[in-house]
């Protein structure tokens, strides 16, 4: 790509003038957010993220979406969304290793320079090193195909079923440890992340493992979430344990509470999840909630940040988890704040994904021997 700036509509702006205003900020945000992550984090092209991630899940952002124009700077890792004549557009931010963040409506991108950024004595590994060494570290040695013809055969049809769908972009198979079916869509290969969407949730709670292991978390004592703190507030009783297993009792929009405001609107999971009031006694109502892992993620960053400050806390999923399994091509996104968004904003590849599943198969280890 040889321009540094490149500005695309697939249809006049105009044509959404009409729409609900903050419905079209939303979509707005959804477009810059999918459009930053899929250029930077997945290296992807702007008819490859049309394609594949423009085609919005929820209808009601569809035209919208489509409609309005996008500015794309590569030289700022920058995406900007024009939806009114009277407001701001709507900015994602790239930045290394934490991939795109939403700025808060109405900033302009000077407020990009004060996103939460890793200091840069923090680098990402040689990926070049890391995919020389032996699997699952890295990328040497990972495939063993079925001895058997017949059971590869079979393999091989299930997985050809498998991208009877034009949406699946990647499928792996493990068996003791080694990978013994892969294959990915033509336009992709094993080290292209995608978003995992709610997968990361898998990640969260592995993350707050890990804290339990450093004896830097009790997930059995209540979640240090700051604004429950207040005298008399029941919610400061609600447990690691009840946000991990989302049966904290709080309120929630429906099965899965649709988040959109952190996720495309550029709002804080400080400002959305923690506010939320209970609805059921904690521990004795189970209800899928994006809220309480995002809840779980944030009080794992405050625990952090206590005794190292803000910079340990983002650098946690990197030095005790992503990197010591091999997951190098793993993004965790943040909010502006420098929240991680952990109830889905995270991009992985299919063998990053694996990594992790070894992980759970090997009791905890991460299958590189003994104490791995």
């Amino acid at each position: 790509m040889k321009q540094a700036l490149i500005a695309f509509a697939l249809l006049a702006a105009p044509a959404a003038a009409a729409e609900d205003p903050h419905k079209l900020a939303l979509a707005a945000g959804y477009k810059a957010a999918f459009l930053c992550s899929g250029r930077w984090n997945a290296g992807q092209d702007v008819a490859s993220i049309t394609r594949d991630d423009l085609a919005v899940p929820y209808p009601e952002y569809q035209a919208a979406v489509t409609a309005l124009p996008a500015t794309i700077d590569e030289a700022s890792r920058t995406v900007s969304v024009n939806f009114a004549n009277n407001m701001p557009p709507r900015i994602a931010v790239w930045r290394p290793l934490l991939g795109c963040a939403q700025l808060p409506p109405g900033a302009g991108p000077d407020a990009a320079a004060a996103l939460p950024r890793l200091v840069p004595g923090l680098t990402a590994p040689d990926l070049a090193a890391t995919d020389a060494m032996a699997w699952p570290l890295g990328d040497a040695g990972a495939v063993q195909p079925l001895k058997k013809r017949k059971a590869r055969a079979a393999l091989d049809e299930v997985v050809a079923t498998a991208f009877a769908s034009e949406r699946t972009t990647a499928v792996i198979v493990l068996k003791d440890g080694k990978i013994i079916a892969e294959r990915y869509r033509a336009d992709w290969t094993m080290h292209t992340p995608q978003r995992t969407w709610s997968v990361a949730k898998s990640l969260t709670t592995t993350l707050v493992g890990r804290a339990v292991q450093k004896g830097l978390v009790d997930v059995n004592q209540p979640a240090p979430v700051p604004q429950w703190q207040g005298a008399g507030d029941p919610r400061a009783a609600i447990s690691w344990n009840q946000l991990l297993r989302m049966n904290s009792g709080l309120w929630t929009a429906g099965p899965g509470n649709r988040t959109d405001e952190v996720y495309v609107g550029g709002a804080l999971v400080a400002q959305t999840a923690a506010t939320m009031p209970l609805e059921h006694a904690p521990g004795s109502h189970f209800n899928y909630s994006n809220n309480d892992i995002m809840l779980a993620g944030m009080a794992l960053s405050r625990t952090l940040a206590k005794d190292g400050g803000r910079h340990a806390a983002l650098a946690f999923p990197f030095t005790e988890l992503l990197w010591p399994l091999g997951m190098t091509r793993t993004t965790p996104e943040t909010d502006w704040q420098g929240d991680f968004v952990l109830s889905s904003q995270v991009w992985m590849t299919a063998r990053d994904l694996a990594r992790l599943a070894l992980v759970y198969q090997n009791g905890g280890k991460s299958g590189l021997g003994p104490g791995g």
